[in-house]
C-alpha cells in the first residue's frame, strides 16, 4: 500500500523508524511502493541491523537521517516534506526513566512537541499517529483480581470480558508514565486546537521479528532468547501478571487502518493491543517457550517494581469499530513465528540473549 497517492514523490517520516516497529512498518510501506524517510538517533542497540536490511530490499527508496527529536530544526527538516508521520522515537523503559527523569522529559514529551509543531507550521499538515502506552493508566491497583491458574483475572466481569477502555482515568505513575503521557495529551490537543490529523495508539505489548530488545523493554523476545540459550531469567513480582500481546504485522495493519481513516478518528486515543483473546501471563508464556525450546527456564524472582500492572489488557473495540480492524495473529502462532526468526538470527550471529531479563 502506498501512502503518497496524494502528496506525489513525498516520503512517510517514521521517527525511531530504525526500531523494531518502524522497520516492520517501513518494510510494510515499502513493498507498496512508498518513499520512506527515517529519522532516527540509532540509539538502540542492534537497530542498525534493521538499517541494512531495509537497505538491501529496497535501496533509494529509502532515505535515512540520523538525528534526535530532541533536535527541533532537525524535526523541522524531515517533517517539511512529509506524506505523513508515525512519531515512534521514545525513550520506552520505565526503569530508564526512573534513573534519568529529565532525559525521559526532553525525549518524550518535548521531543513529541517538536513534531507537533513541524506538523503544524505545514501548509497542509500531514496525518499524524504517535505512539503512547498503557502506562499512561497507572498501576490499576483499584482493578480488583482474583489468582486463576497461573495467572490474575478480573473480578469485574466487564473487564474480564473486554479489557481496559479508553474511558479508564489517565493516572500516570512513574517519570515514563509522566512523559509518555504528557505526549499523549499534547497529540490529542493539536488534533482538537490546531486541527492536525492526529491520533494516538495507547499501546500494550508488542512482539514479532526484527525486535532487538533490552531487558527493561522487548520482553517478548527476551523470554524466549533466553530460554532458546538455556539462560535463566528473573521475573519481577510473581509472575501471574497478564499482557494482552500483539504481533507486530496486526499492528502495522493498525497503523494503516488509521491514516486511511485520519479524518474519522483525529483528535482520538484508541487502546492497541492483541485484546482479549491475545492475553498470557508471564508464567504461561514461559511454559509455551519451554515447549518451543524443549526445556523449561530457569527463573528466579524479585520484587514488584513502581507502577506494576498486575493486569493489563487492551479493550480494542473502539478502534475495531471505528476502522474494521482486529488483530488476526493469535499467541501461538506469533510466538512460533518469532521463535523460527530468533532461530534464523542466531545462525547468522546476530541474536544474543542479554544479561538478565525482566518482566514488563
Amino acid at each position: 500500500m502506498s501512502l503518497v497517492h496524494e502528496r506525489t514523490g513525498r516520503p512517510v517520516v517514521i521517527t525511531g523508524g530504525a526500531g523494531f516497529v518502524g522497520a516492520n512498518l517501513a518494510e510494510r510501506l515499502l513493498q507498496g511502493g512508498s518513499e520512506v524517510l527515517i529519522f532516527d538517533n540509532l540509539s538502540r542497540a542492534g537497530v542498525e541491523k534493521n538499517l541494512t536490511w531495509l537497505k538491501e530490499r529496497h535501496g533509494s527508496l529509502l532515505q535515512v537521517v540520523v538525528g534526535d527529536v530532541r533536535d527541533g530544526l532537525a524535526v523541522r527538516e524531515v517533517v517539511s516534506g512529509a506524506a505523513a508521520v508515525f512519531h515512534l522515537a521514545a525513550q520506552v523503559a520505565v526503569t530508564t526513566s526512573l534513573t534519568h527523569p529529565i532525559e525521559d522529559f526532553e525525549v518524550n514529551a518535548r521531543g513529541t512537541l517538536n513534531v507537533l509543531e513541524a506538523v503544524r507550521q505545514q501548509g497542509t499538515p500531514p496525518p499524524l499517529v504517535f505512539t503512547s502506552t498503557n502506562k499512561v493508566y497507572g498501576g490499576l491497583g483499584d482493578v480488583m483480581l482474583e489468582k486463576v491458574g497461573a495467572r490474575y483475572t478480573p473480578a469485574s466481569k466487564e473487564v474480564a470480558a473486554h479489557g481496559i477502555g479508553e474511558a479508564r482515568q489517565l493516572d500516570f505513575h512513574s517519570p515514563y508514565g509522566c512523559s509518555k503521557g504528557a505526549a499523549d495529551q499534547y497529540v490529542l490537543d493539536y488534533a482538537r486546537t490546531y486541527g492536525v490529523p492526529a491520533t494516538v495508539f495507547r499501546m500494550s505489548c508488542i512482539y514479532g521479528p526484527r525486535q532487538f530488545g533490552t531487558e527493561d523493554q522487548g520482553w517478548v523476545v527476551h523470554f524466549l532468547l533466553r530460554a532458546v540459550a538455556g539462560a535463566p531469567l528473573t521475573l519481577y513480582g510473581d509472575g501471574m501478571q497478564v499482557r494482552d500481546i500483539l504481533f507486530v504485522e496486526d499492528l502495522v495493519e493498525a497503523f494503516l487502518a488509521a491514516h486511511r481513516n485520519i479524518g474519522r478518528i483525529a483528535g482520538r486515543a484508541f487502546n492497541i493491543g492483541g485484546g482479549v483473546a491475545n492475553t498470557t501471563s508471564l508464567l504461561e508464556l514461559l511454559r509455551v517457550l519451554g515447549e518451543l525450546c524443549g526445556v523449561q527456564p530457569t527463573v528466579t524472582f524479585s520484587g514488584w517494581r513502581p507502577g506494576d500492572q498486575r493486569y493489563y489488557v487492551s479493550d480494542v473495540r473502539a478502534f475495531g469499530d471505528a476502522v474494521g480492524w482486529a488483530p488476526q495473529v493469535g499467541v501461538r502462532e506469533g510466538l512460533e513465528r518469532l521463535y523460527r526468526w530468533v532461530l534464523a538470527m542466531q545462525d547468522r550471529g546476530q541474536a544474543r540473549p542479554a544479561a538478565t531479563v525482566s518482566a514488563p
